[in-house]
């Protein structure tokens, strides 16, 4: 059996750091209020000529650095983003001309905060299949661009980043003890548009639109939801809870990661947060706290890791990874 085993990851993060201090001097808040409410003390900002696809480069090749790879050796680029370049082409082809890549495809891949997830997703199934020998998933945002800065429910929420991981095939033994992705589960309903979604786009205003969204609503769906694709994937890998070694949940709320390290009964030093740092940084959040966790040695060989998210659509998943 084959295995998808992450050789690598990479993260990138814009110069600019705009705190909650500089954010209420724009908006009728506070710094106390944002901490108090969201665990956010900072956001990084990309720079006016920096893209989406400029982020996702410097990622990308931090991953490459760290799994010891060309360009030349990468079948496949999937790129999860809510904020491309441009309506098309793919910022995943952006990329991989950046990169020098001539081979292979690329593409994107838009479940906003899930995005990474089912990137990852579709990453594993190229991979298990025989369709390719090794594969780049990054996720990057440029969420600054889409924000009303006067709204005070949804910008103080967001920030910019990117991070990336490298995939490659790898031969297992089918059970939970193998290295490597073990499953992802991917949900979705449209009903639930009206909760967080942007109010433009090409086909509809021909505009970018901003954020709008329900917090309470999305707060309460996302406890439900989360926690059933938590269990979701502990119960396809015969695990338990107590098998998990690190949560590394979406960033989007400190209040939602405490309570699913609590209904999982995981101490809160098991649990990789960024958001103080970094805020919500949607399909970027997930490999962006990753990766500092495997730089800093917290995530070590064989420990097990459970990947979790939501966002708009709504759209939501989990993943179990043997490091």
């Amino acid at each position: 059996m084959h295995r998808s085993r992450i050789i690598g990851c990479g993260a990138y993060l814009p110069e600019r750091i705009m705190t909650n201090h500089e954010l209420a001097r724009m908006v009728e808040t506070s710094h106390e209020w944002i901490v108090s409410r969201t665990g956010i003390c900072q956001r990084h900002i990309a720079a006016e000529d920096e893209c989406t696809s400029d982020l996702a480069l410097k990622a990308a090749q931090a991953a490459m650095d760290d799994a010891g790879i060309t360009a030349d050796d990468i079948d496949l680029i999937v790129l999860a983003t809510t904020t491309p370049d441009q309506t098309f082409p793919a910022t995943a082809t952006q990329v991989q001309a950046k990169l020098n890549m001539t081979r292979g495809a690329a593409f994107d891949v838009q479940a906003v905060c899930a995005g990474f997830l089912y990137a990852l997703a579709i990453a594993d199934n190229f991979l298990t299949a025989g369709q390719a020998e090794t594969v780049l998933v990054i996720g990057s945002e440029t969420y600054s661009r889409i924000l009303d800065w006067q709204d005070r429910r949804t910008c103080i929420l967001f920030g910019d980043g990117a991070g990336a991981v490298m995939l490659r095939r790898a031969d297992g033994n089918g059970n939970s003890n193998d290295r490597g992705v073990l499953s992802t589960h991917l949900h979705s309903d449209g009903r639930l548009h009206d909760l967080l979604y942007v109010d433009g786009g090409p086909s509809s205003t021909q505009t970018a639109g901003h954020v709008r969204m329900a917090g309470r609503e999305v707060f309460r769906h996302a406890v439900i939801k989360l926690t059933e694709a938590v269990e979701e994937a502990l119960e396809a890998n015969d695990l338990t809870a107590k098998d998990i070694d690190w949560l590394v949940p979406h960033q989007a709320n400190k209040r939602i990661i405490d309570g699913m390290a609590r209904k999982l009964g995981l101490a809160p030093e098991q649990v990789v947060l960024t958001i103080d740092r970094h805020a919500n940084t949607s399909a970027a959040s997930i490999p962006l706290a990753l990766c500092e966790a495997v730089r800093d040695g917290r995530i070590k060989p064989g420990h097990l890791i459970l990947m979790e998210a939501i966002g708009g659509g709504l759209s939501w998943g989990s993943s179990l990874v043997r490091w």
